[in-house]
């Protein structure tokens, strides 16, 4: 029997078997979030591939953080299978082509469903007479490109043969060939939708014979998810398995730190059992220059290093996506303006915790962290800062323990977290359990081929190896309120919302107009007392703006901040649109409705 459990997350020999079989080779299944992805390499595909960015999918390396050079072969091997159907499988976040010019979100929309994707939903894997059936032994037979490539959903039988070249996703399907979907969706329910399920009939051969003599092998359902923490109904959830939600847009100026229950989740996996950590969590250190690894419980922490407090913003590089797929249409998550959030955390220096241990800065580029959150074959969510930042006192990079002075939330990354200052949110890796000194950046795919920006006019993400990994992000600034679509009566608008810069740059002017740019109102700054160039934490900026008398129609509020470089929002995305939607930093605007002859 295939069974899964939460707390189990090795794949069963049988299918690894089968995937070394149809791969012709014996190489390390190499996965994130379930979704098998080939390792980063020199060697590139002879024809152009779109480099589809899946937060779940992650490349293989070698436990001191280095690639191994053997996988540069390997993925030569591999390239006939490159394109294999990694969102079919699981891989949430991957991009689902059924031919070349249809893309479909495995990031799931919130769009309502409508009563033809409800059919689509009824529909799929169900028996139909016009198809014939194969016993399930004829379908396990099909496992190669001579033979043709069959899997099965359900009762149905599906041919992917001429699917695979071109589709670029992970290679995880190739665990299935020659048997049932249903294992690998259990992990990302998020692929049970009507866009998988009509890519997925377009494909449709046949239907499966019953299972008379119990030679398929039974899948047990699994719920991956099953210890996933509460969370406060006022968030605005874009996905639930994993979880990801914003912080409402009011919420986000009601005070300068976000409560813990309102902060923005940005999950990759399953939220680990807080329960196992509780009781076995211990963060180990390895890497180049080290004798040995050098291993600390949270409590040792606490009594070895002296305690810091830290207030500062965490991002998303998502945030708002919205806004730029108005431009043209993007890819991920669809952030508002509320993938991101403020807290005061509480934890030890990296710095001090590297130079206890005798790291040396001259022999180490990266520093990669690894957390306890696991994909289907128990590899963990990844990513990695330079050296020079996380060795650097002043970038006052925390090893965290406390959120909002409470213990870490689940979602929050309890027992530990990174909390790295001016960075995106992608490398504050949460549940942390291992730091990687190491000469390479992180191989994982979350470092090397997402949250990374491509040329505005690469419509096929080519440059996936040449781009560099986003660490700072740029000025930023939204409107919270009013909020669209709101009606105004007063003589005056009152405006109010967030600026930000990574890096540490400060916000030192932020200029809001409702004419188009022709006039500009500067707003009042409140900063919390930061450093100007050390400014962790975002601006909360607010101004009234008198309207226009006897005036009634729509009017667009738009925002833009300049930080301590002097660095400014751009007024279009023209030039910064990239397919992935990510840093958004446009000025942001805002329609309201005004009728200020309701005051007369």
């Amino acid at each position: 029997m295939w069974k899964f459990t939460a707390a189990t997350t090795t794949l069963p020999s049988k299918i690894v078997a089968r995937f070394r079989s149809v791969r012709g080779g014996h190489r390390p299944a190499v996965a994130c979030a379930g979704v098998l992805r080939d390792p980063v390499s020199k060697v590139e595909p002879d024809v152009p591939v779109h480099r589809d960015l899946c937060p779940g999918a992650r490349d293989y390396h070698t436990s001191s953080g280095q690639s191994d050079p053997l996988d540069y072969n390997w993925r030569a091997r591999s390239l006939l299978w490159k394109a294999a159907l990694g969102t079919l499988a699981l891989g949430g976040g991957i991009w689902l082509f059924n031919r070349p010019s249809l893309a479909l979100a495995a990031e799931a929309q919130p769009n309502k469903p409508s009563k033809k994707d409800d059919d689509i939903l009824a529909r799929a894997g169900r028996h139909r007479p016009d198809l014939p059936s194969y016993s399930y032994d004829e379908v396990s037979d099909h496992t190669s490109r001579e033979k043709r490539i069959w899997v099965t959903f359900k009762e149905g039988v599906y041919d992917i043969t001429d699917f695979v070249d071109s589709h670029p996703g992970g290679e995880t399907i190739l665990m299935a060939v020659g048997g049932p979907l249903e294992p690998f969706w259990d992990l990302y329910g998020v692929h049970k939708s009507a866009h998988v399920f009509k890519v997925l009939e377009d494909l449709r051969i046949g239907n499966v014979l019953p299972d008379k003599d119990n030679k398929q092998q039974l899948h047990e359902v699994v719920n991956y998810f099953a210890k996933e923490p509460k969370r406060h109904p006022s968030l605005k959830p874009h996905t639930e398995t994993p979880f990801n939600a914003e912080t409402p847009r009011k919420m986000l100026v009601d005070s300068f730190l976000t409560p813990n229950e309102l902060f923005f989740v940005r999950n990759h996996l399953p939220v680990p059992d807080v329960n196992e950590l509780r009781r076995n969590h211990t963060l180990e250190l390895t890497g180049i220059g080290l004798k040995r690894p050098v291993s600390f419980k949270v409590g040792d922490l606490k009594k070895k290093f002296k305690i810091y407090k830290i207030t500062t913003t965490i991002q998303c590089s998502g945030n708002r996506r919205t806004d730029m797929d108005k431009t043209k249409p993007v890819k991920g998550l669809p952030w508002d303006i509320g993938a991101v959030s403020t807290a005061e955390w509480t934890g030890v220096k990296l710095s001090d915790v590297l130079e206890y241990i005798g790291a040396d800065e001259s022999k180490v580029s990266h520093v990669i962290f690894q957390g306890h959150d696991r994909d289907i074959e128990g590899l963990s969510y990844e990513a990695s800062i330079p050296a020079a930042t996380a060795f650097d006192p002043r970038r006052e990079v925390i090893l965290a323990f406390e959120m909002n002075g409470k213990e870490l939330p689940a979602d929050h990354g309890y027992p530990l977290r990174v909390v790295a200052p001016g960075i995106i949110g992608a490398r504050q890796v949460k549940w942390l359990e291992r730091i990687i000194l190491s000469e390479q950046e992180s191989m994982s795919f979350w470092q090397q081929k997402d949250y990374k920006i491509f040329n505005s006019s690469a419509a096929v993400e080519g440059g996936g190896v040449t781009a560099k990994a986003i660490q700072e992000y740029p000025v930023q600034s939204a409107i919270c309120l009013p909020e669209p679509g709101a009606t105004i009566t007063d003589d005056y608008l009152t405006v109010k919302g967030y600026a930000l810069s990574g890096g540490g740059n400060g916000i030192i002017r932020v200029d809001v107009t409702i004419d188009g740019g022709l006039t500009w109102f500067e707003a009042k700054l409140h900063s919390s007392d930061q450093m100007i160039h050390r400014e962790w934490a975002w601006t909360i900026w607010e101004t009234s703006i008198p309207l226009p008398k006897e005036h009634r129609g729509e009017i667009e509020i738009a925002v833009k901040a300049t930080d301590s470089s002097h660095d400014t929002q751009p007024e279009t995305d023209t030039g910064i649109w990239n397919t992935r939607g990510l840093l958004e930093t446009k000025w942001h605007r805002v329609k309201v409705n005004v009728d200020t002859r309701k005051q007369r």
